[in-house]
């Protein structure tokens, strides 16, 4: 579009159904370049990804022309039709329904990517629900905790 200027960053967080730890830390690699493309072909641009075994962070560039539910939804069907015809995981993977998305500035953006590389030591002193819980909380979300992932304690 002609004189349509732009600034849209967004992390998104969504969890592998049930908050099971099905993503195999040797094709964490592949399953990042793989969804990374699934961003890129969607003409958004990928910042940062991280795919921890139970859920994963992506931040990425956004266009106001990309609807957000339809983006989410392209990305996790796609990369659980790869995990599953790679035989990744016994059994079926698939993600949880729902996923989170906040919003950023430009003056944010490397204190995300850094945030969201360094989930492996983040997770080594807050779980996932803290971090989840401390990101609605951050962004004054309003939230019923039986509408959250399942969180398994």
């Amino acid at each position: 579009m002609a004189n349509t200027f732009s600034q849209i960053y967004l992390q998104f967080v969504f969890a592998v159904k049930q908050r099971e730890c099905l993503i195999p830390k040797e094709h964490k690699a592949e399953l990042h370049k793989y969804i990374t493309a699934l961003v890129q072909n969607r003409k958004a641009k990928m910042l940062a990804i991280h795919c921890m075994p139970d859920h994963t962070h992506l931040f990425v560039g956004f266009k106001p022309t990309i609807l957000i539910s339809d983006f989410v939804k392209e990305v996790k069907v796609e990369s659980n039709e790869i995990i599953n015809d790679k035989k990744w995981v016994k059994g079926k993977f698939n993600w949880q329904e729902g996923y989170g998305v906040f919003s950023y500035s430009h003056s944010q953006i490397g204190a995300v990517i850094n945030y969201i590389l360094n989930q492996e030591s983040h997770h080594r002193k807050k779980s996932f629900k803290e971090e989840y819980h401390e990101l609605l909380r951050k962004f004054e979300i309003p939230f019923e905790e039986k509408y959250l992932f399942n969180f398994i304690e």
